[in-house]
């Protein structure tokens, strides 16, 4: 979904031809590899990631330079497919079995984050006035999936087109923020590679933004970021069912509208089916056509270890072409029309959620 939204716009992005504005995300992205690789030592090097340059980097771009209506359709992609693509491959770094182990630890971690935030916006947005459905998208936005989440339950509770274009500058707003802050603050109280990447996976908003934080960290904290991250995802579906009940529910008899919001999709995003998939490959040990019984046979190691390298290569730039793209489609004058309300909201569930997700990480000693 594009990030470039304003009142009363219609949420579905640009049109055109893809090249253009994808070459400009790969430009992007190659150039954020280079600054990053000229960063003088190992501290700075590791706090100021390609990731961090390449998101920086393209929202310079997007908001001190003119960037082409003809490169909105291909930034689009490159925030959306390439993404997913990145996140399919990393599926080839992790068995399943590390999958399971990993998503099954964070389940109840979870949960507890997504009622925690849930009851936030409950809360505040009684606090503040602000329109239940406005509240309920800012809610599962950030504690479920972030756009992806608000999109798919606009229909369910009869969102305004407007009220979804809100609540996604508001997702979009505070996971810039957290792109920036988390891993300077994963650096400070010197979190390791599991706890940060737990706690980004379960307090960072959008997918991407998860990718961003786990990625600018450390490759350990990317892979647990991105495993609880998708089984965050997976809660969506009948979570938005539930929700949309009660809230059908509870305002019958007002003024409530149809939705102008098409469904779009599937519930379950089909890339965590794609993720699944290929550590389903990894765990039988058949990357890239290499049987288990040929597992013996002379250079077959050392082929599928190269193998793998390529692929794993491939995904990480797959992941920064994608990231320069969050920065290239943000219009930073649109995301600051939000309101104060609004915001308030915003920034009460993303501060509840991120303290929580972190001090229960901490007590109980998880990673």
């Amino acid at each position: 979904m594009s990030l470039l939204i304003s009142k009363g716009e219609k949420i579905t992005g640009g049109s055109g031809p893809i090249l253009k504005g994808l070459l400009l995300a790969i430009g992007v992205a190659l150039v954020a590899r280079l600054l990053h690789q000229i960063i003088p030592g190992p501290m700075f090097n590791k706090a100021i990631s390609d990731v961090l340059i390449a998101v920086l980097l393209g929202l310079l771009i997007r908001n001190a330079f003119s960037v082409s209506a003809s490169c909105e359709a291909g930034i689009k992609f490159a925030l959306e497919h390439v993404l997913r693509l990145g996140i399919i491959l990393l599926g080839l770094r992790l068995s399943l079995q590390d999958v399971v182990a990993t998503g099954g630890a964070a389940m109840l971690l979870v949960f507890t984050c997504i009622a925690v935030a849930l009851s936030t916006a409950y809360i505040i947005g009684r606090l503040f006035k602000i329109p239940p459905r406005l509240t309920a998208l800012i809610g599962v936005g950030t504690s479920i999936c972030g756009n992806t989440a608000i999109v798919a339950t606009a229909p369910a509770i009869g969102a305004k087109e407007e009220e979804v274009s809100f609540a996604i500058a508001v997702i979009t707003l505070f996971g810039l923020i957290a792109v920036i802050t988390y891993p300077i603050i994963g650096q400070i109280l010197g979190l390791s590679n599991t706890a940060f990447g737990l706690w980004a996976g379960t307090a960072v908003n959008d997918t991407s933004q998860v990718v961003a934080v786990g990625a600018a960290h450390s490759q350990i904290a990317l892979n647990v970021a991105t495993i609880v991250k998708l089984t965050r995802n997976t809660i969506m579906a009948p979570l938005i069912i539930l929700i949309g009940l009660l809230m059908n529910k509870k305002t019958v008899g007002d003024d409530l509208l149809p939705s102008s919001v098409p469904r779009e999709g599937i519930l379950i995003p089909w890339f965590v089916i794609g993720f699944l998939t290929m550590s389903l490959i990894r765990t039988l040990g058949i990357s890239a056509g290499i049987l288990p019984q040929d597992i013996n046979r002379p250079g077959t190691l050392p082929m599928a270890a190269s193998i793998l390298k390529a692929f794993d290569e491939i995904a990480k730039f797959a992941i920064l072409t994608a990231l320069a793209g969050v920065g290239l489609g943000t219009e930073l004058q649109v995301v600051l029309r939000i309101g104060l309300k609004p915001f308030a909201l915003g920034l009460c569930i993303s501060a509840v959620l991120s303290i929580a997700s972190l001090s229960l990480i901490m007590f109980f000693g998880m990673g």
